[in-house]
């Protein structure tokens, strides 16, 4: 018995015979296949005596093409087959079970028009049965009919006594009818003719009778339909003539309930296609995006690293460009491509270093690397001598980027978020946001996330999916139960010490949390001094973030963060493009896209100035949502305010101040505003998410003057709505917003347009600049201005691109834990 290469191909069993050669000689035939390199195998006695050549097996080489390396590749060939045909077959099965269900749903929803269908019919039969009751043949000296006997298409003369009624001095006369309770709408528009009856002023039409009429309803009129200025409707009740010789009234029901169901059903089939095609554009345009942002990330160090071609794919050769000039290995003689694959765990381990050689272009060195079969991550760092010497690895974090068509994915991660806020159920202020959207974006990636929030008694659990108790612990002297439920699709564990800790009818209270894992990562911001929790943040934790890169260096000279620089990373956050979406939006007038921005936008001002209160007027609107506190520049804001005036412009500003004296400032702002220049400004002192979305999407501007600010989400949630931010120059603001004027170039290194109008300074000097360049924008460049409002709603500022950033800082936590 026997196989080959190995043991891992094709085995087999054959029974040896006899030989004519002396000596005790047996033999067999084997047939070789042509993948084989080796042929392994031993004897037995068919039940249980074996030689094994002593436990090493026997093994004779087999000549031909194929070596152990081109039999691993040919086995993950036939691999990557196998995998295929299961996704045939899945696809193939998910297919059937989709149809099986949308047949289930078809049958569902027949059966629901058929039962709407009868009750409509019944409404219907009621409403003509009382309309009959009414009905006549005639009514003397008014009107009447000719012949008296007549059926559906017969052609009849329906007489009119213009003195009658209100028309007595009409110069013309109109019929605008229809039938059966006006089932149809109007059907009938006939204009009179005078009678040749002496008797009255009786005038007459020729009408034909609907196929299916069994009462006639009408109205006289001055004119035809839409130029009638004086009508004869009976006093508001119609005229209604039965049809004597209608179609049976059974048979009548019985087409008007499958006329219904059938309108029921052709409505429901264009509002559900309908939805699918919405459905789909917005899942093409999320994926669209989400394709562009990646290459953005691949793009993200150019100026050091990138490979051509860029979308690096299994089984091909890639090459990996290098500009040590812009590192730490600058001016070395040589360098050194240090490689391997999924995240330096490929089974083949690392390559050999290669020495780069250089390109084509300046100062770049380029290397060729072939990309196995199996790799989904490509991993390297650079050195200056083959034996090592001085490593850029990126500050730590090495350098990766994803192969594509492996037939291996990257084994999920496991991560746990632990959180205060969690929106929508436990919201104060952005962090709530950050929390939510970052962990789905993390378990968009195939990730696995839970959040550990405290069970606050003030927690909003209509929110929370299967919520149930799970476990208790103590801690300490204190018994903790764990609760878990599900939060917009993420997995999220309650601690509630029994001691009412987090009793305390609101989200923050004073709180402790002790922390334990084997790679862990915490979140920086700094304001008013050092909090104990920031001072141990930093202590234990193995990599430490804030929400920008900006925002970052700005507190990097705080005595609690200089020693632990090197820990610091600053991470972008994003906006939720499901919540923050104009395209899905219940909130505005129309759905807009980039392609239709200009027409979107214009229908959300028009309902915002008519919300509002403002004058109707194709004027430049800023907007300002905000908290009114000092951080967020509320010296600017109402600098801003009259700025705005001056410039002819309108100004919505929706907000409230924690601080009772500032909240109070303000109302009296308002009421000064809204008496001197109530067509054009508004002050909406409250929190009102309608509305924010309302102004995101109306204004022209939005104005971000904050005096610090880790990151805000406030001017991309103003992007992706196609508004301009303008905004002051400091932590996120400076981050994401590329001045028109001045940063094309720091713009193109981050791969994108300039985007905003940005100013230094916290004085009226720098606010003024930007906003007077803004408006001379917006009156001087109609088409620009429109052009620049189609570009940023093209910008990605959702999750994808912080979700990518957030992984790579995962897995370099994980290799220092």
């Amino acid at each position: 018995m026997g196989a080959f290469n190995d043991w891992r191909w094709k085995s087999f069993t054959v029974r040896l015979s006899n030989t004519h050669l002396s000596g005790d000689w047996w033999s067999c035939l084997i047939h070789i296949p042509k993948e084989a390199y080796k042929m392994d195998f031993v004897f037995f006695n068919g039940q249980d005596v074996y030689d094994n050549n002593d436990t090493k097996d026997f093994s004779i080489p087999v000549e031909g093409a194929m070596d152990p390396t081109a039999f691993e590749d040919f086995l993950l060939e036939e691999k990557r087959r196998e995998l295929e045909k299961l996704a045939k077959e899945e696809a193939e099965r998910e297919r059937k079970a989709e149809e099986k269900r949308r047949i289930e749903a078809e049958k569902a929803a027949s059966e629901a028009d058929r039962a709407q269908a009868r009750v409509e019919v019944e409404k219907r039969r009621e409403a003509l049965r009382q309309l009959i009751k009414k009905a006549a043949k005639s009514v003397d000296n008014v009107w009447y009919i000719e012949p008296s006997e007549f059926k559906g298409d017969d052609m009849v003369r329906l007489y009119y006594n213009r003195s009658s009624g209100p028309l007595a001095h009409a110069n013309e006369l109109w019929i605008h009818g229809g039938h059966n309770n006006w089932k149809d709408g109007l059907t009938i528009a006939e204009w009179l003719d005078k009678s040749e009856r002496k008797d009255g002023d009786w005038w007459y039409a020729k009408v034909v009778v609907p196929d299916q009429a069994v009462v006639l309803d009408w109205v006289f009129a001055d004119g035809p339909p839409h130029n009638a200025v004086v009508y004869d409707n009976n006093h508001r009740q119609d005229f209604h003539a039965i049809v004597p010789n209608s179609i049976t009234e059974e048979l009548y029901w019985v087409e008007e309930e499958h006329q219904i169901y059938r309108k029921l059903q052709e409505d429901r089939r264009l509002r559900e296609e309908a939805i699918r095609a919405k459905a789909e554009k917005a899942a093409s345009m999320k994926a669209e995006m989400k394709k562009r942002t990646l290459k953005t990330f691949l793009l993200s160090q150019k100026h050091v690293v990138y490979t051509e071609p860029l979308d690096v794919k299994a089984g091909d050769s890639v090459t990996v460009f290098y500009n040590p000039a812009n590192t730490i290995l600058h001016g070395k003689s040589e360098i050194w491509f240090r490689c391997s694959f999924n995240r330096w765990t490929h089974r083949k381990g690392p390559m050999p270093p290669q020495r780069m050689v250089p390109a084509e272009n300046g100062s770049h060195v380029k290397a060729t690397v072939k990309i196995p079969l199996d790799a989904y991550m490509m991993d390297f760092v650079f050195s200056e001598r083959e034996d090592g010497g001085i490593f850029d690895n990126k500050n730590g974090m090495d350098y990766h980027i994803p192969v594509f068509g492996g037939l291996i994915k990257e084994s999920p991660m496991h991560i746990v978020h632990i959180a205060v806020e969690m929106a929508p159920i436990a919201k104060v202020g952005g962090l709530g946001d950050v929390v939510t959207s970052l962990s789905r974006a993390v378990q968009e990636l195939n990730h696995n996330v839970d959040i550990i929030l405290p069970k606050y008694d003030c927690l909003n659990l209509s929110n929370v999916k299967d919520f149930q108790f799970r476990r208790s612990y103590s801690w300490g002297e204190t018994e903790i139960k764990v609760w878990h439920g599900k939060v917009e699709g993420v997995s999220v564990y309650f601690l509630e010490p029994q001691n009412g800790f987090f009793g305390r009818g609101c989200i923050y209270g004073l709180a402790s949390i002790l922390i334990s894992s084997t790679a862990m990562i915490g979140p920086v911001h700094l304001s008013h001094g050092c909090s104990r929790i920031t001072i141990s943040t930093m202590a234990y934790t193995d990599k430490a973030t804030t929400v920008s890169n900006t925002y970052s260096k700005e507190i990097s000279g705080n005595p609690v963060i200089a020693p632990h620089l090197f820990k610091l990373h600053g991470i972008l956050n994003g906006i939720d493009p499901d919540i923050w979406d104009p395209y899905n939006d219940k909130f505005i007038p129309i759905s807009y896209t980039p392609d239709n921005v200009v027409e979107g936008k214009r229908a959300a001002k028009e309902a915002l100035q008519q919300r509002l209160g403002l004058t109707k007027a194709d004027l430049p609107l800023v907007g300002i949502i905000t908290r009114l506190t000092h951080q967020k520049g509320i010296h600017l804001i109402k600098h801003a305010l009259w700025r705005m005036l001056e410039r002819n412009g309108q100004v919505v500003l929706l907000g409230s101040a924690p601080d009772p004296r500032i909240q109070n400032d303000f109302v009296n702002l308002a009421n000064q505003l809204h008496s001197s220049h109530g067509d054009r400004a508004r002050l909406c002192l409250t929190y009102d998410e309608p509305l924010s979305h309302l102004i995101y999407a109306g204004a022209d501007f939005i104005l971000v003057p904050s005096i610090f600010e880790p990151c805000g989400l406030t001017q991309l949630t103003a992007m992706r709505y196609g508004s301009i931010p303008v905004v002051r120059k400091t932590g996120g603001l400076y981050d994401t917003v590329f001045d028109v004027d001045h940063d094309k170039e720091r713009a193109q290194a981050q791969g994108l347009e300039p985007n905003g109008f940005n100013f230094d300074g916290a004085d009226s000097t720098g606010i003024d600049y930007a906003l007077n360049r803004a408006l001379s924008a917006w009156y001087d460049g109609r088409d620009w201005f429109n052009s620049l409002c189609k570009t940023v709603m093209e910008q990605d500022w959702s999750w994808n691109r912080p979700a990518l950033d957030y992984m790579e800082l995962y897995h370099a936590a994980r290799k220092l834990g």
